[in-house]
């Protein structure tokens, strides 16, 4: 590939002086998956990735008539073994930054994720960046109005682009840049933060930023907002709060993100409220979301008109690019950038660390009390244990809660857990705990405990006795928002109402008496004033996904050595051929019941599993689920190793 073309501001476009056009591609969530591998398979992948999303750059940018801009926003740092094994130590070019660096960037925005290593970490690979990190309302000292913070980094920049009209003057449009994301890092990440940042409301900060930048010189502003759609009441620290910010006057355009989710998504009718799928608008505003881990590249078309008060967004159009298995390649110029860090994490990903006498796979574990889950649960319990003893609090039972990763959703019908029976190898480790966090552990009361349960089992829909074939997911909760508690053993009755939505807030109408039944504790009942030590990794403990945020003296154990390597250590020491044979729980039969779930076609690989649950085959969705029709009359257990 021949270097990416970038407009000079000495270019010259040969255009009438108005109407001008912006082309504004971006990449948002791209999670370190800059190759389309698959590490935890140790296999190319003909997936997505940040090297075929660049073959589709190239395109764009050939076909922008006027000016083109290549931006991300956020969460670019972490989320694959290519970027989360890097060393900075090392002194090796960040493999994610060098592939930015050589497709070309004019600007990026920091996600929550980019601080997951540390504060030094990040200061390391945004130094290696040849193209301005953003990120507005992440404070070093937070004033008492936007305009006296100090930040972290540059909150905003400038890019200028020049043409020639057709009377042959030289004119200028000057392109303003905000960054911003959710202020919920001062929870998320508070151990790699504590003491040294904060942040500021997103709405708040952008009400500044932006006459702020225009009064600087920005002919039009751009909005880089690490944030998703939110369609309740605006509130402040909103974490989702993208249609909020497209309805601040002066801003042009709204690059989306956090959320993982597509917009403007031609399957999506326009519903008449703000996300506007047909306009590409969020509050009239354009407007992009493009997925995650390379799914999409966001393309937003801006022309623009000069009279004597300035520049003047005339029209637009919003659309994605899908990355296709079929016929987006990966760009060998990216490829050939991080060869060496590919070569390096494959090294590493392969080194042995146990043996495991059966297959370890996630295509059911929404549904069940899964292996997946368990063993990264006992890694944790163990870990904590261990850290406890000697204490004042040895003996007080220790219990862990974990949620399920890799069970597909917005990732696709591939994103599942398939480790074969044989070796187990730091590659496997990192399938089971793909992110970075670290172990945490909170005292619990009895009712705390039932509370928690209660939220992770309000992802099922309500099932009415007698009826066959419901739908048993609700797709408005992740797959990662349902935990596991290790420790305990209760039964999940699906007849009665949830409790909670999928941000953990209480559901309109009398309450009823939840779902979580026969909750024990080593065969007896527990009871709400009990006393529990749970360990959580650090997103969970302050309040990530649908959980409470617990008094700060509740916390009694943190450590910054990630769950990842807990788990390896685990295996290492064979902790899971010893795995309790009884699972934590099962949903409580309902006589002549069915539901209908989904998995990924992989599962027909199992059939000793599909055969256990009584599972039927129904065949694939037009997105390549596999449909399954799971009968409630009775339900197994899940064996142990």
């Amino acid at each position: 590939m021949k270097e990416p073309a970038t407009l000079q501001p000495a270019q010259t476009v040969q255009q009438p002086f108005g109407p001008f056009h912006l082309r504004l591609l971006a990449t948002s969530d791209i999670h370190g998956a800059i190759l389309p591998y698959d590490y935890a398979a140790d296999r190319p992948d003909s997936g997505y990735s940040l090297a075929c999303v660049a073959s589709i750059v190239d395109i764009a940018r050939a076909e922008a008539p006027g000016a083109c801009l290549l931006i991300d926003n956020g969460d670019f740092l972490q989320g694959s073994p290519l970027s989360d094994l890097y060393d900075p130590v090392s002194g090796a070019p960040h493999p994610v930054i060098a592939a930015m660096n050589r497709l070309g960037y004019d600007a990026a925005n920091l996600g929550n994720h980019e601080f997951n290593f540390g504060l030094p970490a990040l200061r390391t690979a945004v130094e290696q960046a040849d193209f301005p990190v953003l990120s507005a309302n992440t404070l070093t000292r937070k004033g008492t109005m936007p305009g006296e913070d100090e930040t972290l980094l540059p909150p905003s920049t400038i890019v200028t682009r020049a043409f020639t009209d057709a009377a042959g003057e030289t004119r200028t449009l000057n392109i303003g840049l905000i960054g911003l994301l959710p202020p919920q890092i001062t929870l998320w990440d508070r151990f790699h933060l504590g003491g040294e940042v904060t942040a500021r409301d997103m709405v708040e900060t952008a009400t500044h930023h932006v006459p702020a930048l225009r009064a600087q010189g920005a002919d039009i502003v751009i909005l880089l907002a690490h944030t998703g759609i939110d369609t309740g009441a605006a509130g402040p620290d909103m974490e989702n709060a993208a249609l909020t910010l497209a309805r601040l006057a002066g801003a042009d355009a709204i690059v989306a993100g956090h959320s993982h989710e597509l917009f403007p998504h031609g399957d999506m009718p326009p519903d008449g409220g703000e996300a506007d799928h047909l306009g590409g608008t969020f509050s009239g505003t354009p407007a992009v979301l493009p997925g995650y881990r390379g799914s999409h590249l966001g393309q937003i078309d801006l022309d623009l008109t000069h009279d004597a008060d300035g520049w003047t967004v005339t029209g637009h159009r919003a659309r994605l690019h899908p990355v296709t298995n079929d016929s987006t390649p990966a760009h060998p110029d990216i490829a050939e950038t991080v060869h060496h860090s590919h070569a390096a994490t494959l090294a590493r990903m392969r080194a042995p660390l146990g043996h495991s006498a059966r297959a370890i796979h996630s295509y059911l574990s929404l549904y069940r009390a899964d292996l997946p889950v368990r063993l990264v649960a006992e890694a944790k319990r163990r870990a904590v244990r261990d850290a406890l003893t000697g204490t004042a609090l040895d003996g007080v039972p220790v219990l862990a809660a974990t949620a399920p990763f890799n069970t597909g959703g917005r990732a696709g019908p591939r994103a599942y857990t398939d480790i074969p029976a044989g070796d187990l190898t730091l590659r496997n480790a990192a399938d089971l705990q793909p992110f970075p966090n670290s172990l945490c552990a909170l005292r619990f009361t009895g009712a705390e405990v039932k509370d928690w349960l209660e939220r992770a089992a309000s992802c099922f829909h309500r099932v009415t006795p007698g009826l066959p074939d419901q739908p048993l997911w609700n797709h408005a909760f992740p797959g990662h928002a349902a935990d596991t508690i290790a420790g305990l053993t209760y039964r999940i009755d699906l007849s009665e109402r949830p409790l909670y939505d999928d941000s953990g807030l209480p559901l309109p109408g009398p309450a009823g008496p939840g779902r979580i039944r026969d909750l024990a504790h080593d065969g007896m009942p527990v009871s709400p004033g009990d006393t529990f030590i749970v360990a959580v990794n650090n997103y969970r403990a302050f309040g990530g996904g649908p959980y409470p945020v617990l008094p700060e003296n509740r916390l009694v154990h943190s450590s910054r050595t990630s769950v990842r390597d807990l788990l390896a250590d685990f295996f290492r020491a064979g902790g899971h051929h010893d795995l309790a044979p009884e699972p934590p729980w099962r949903f409580l039969p309902l006589p002549d019941t069915s539901v209908l779930i989904w998995s990924g076609p992989g599962l027909r690989d199992h059939p000793g599993d599909i055969a256990a649950h009584d599972l039927t085959d129904l065949g694939l969705s037009p997105e390549g689920f596999l449909c399954l029709r799971m009968p409630l009359d009775t339900v197994p257990c899940e064996s142990a190793m």
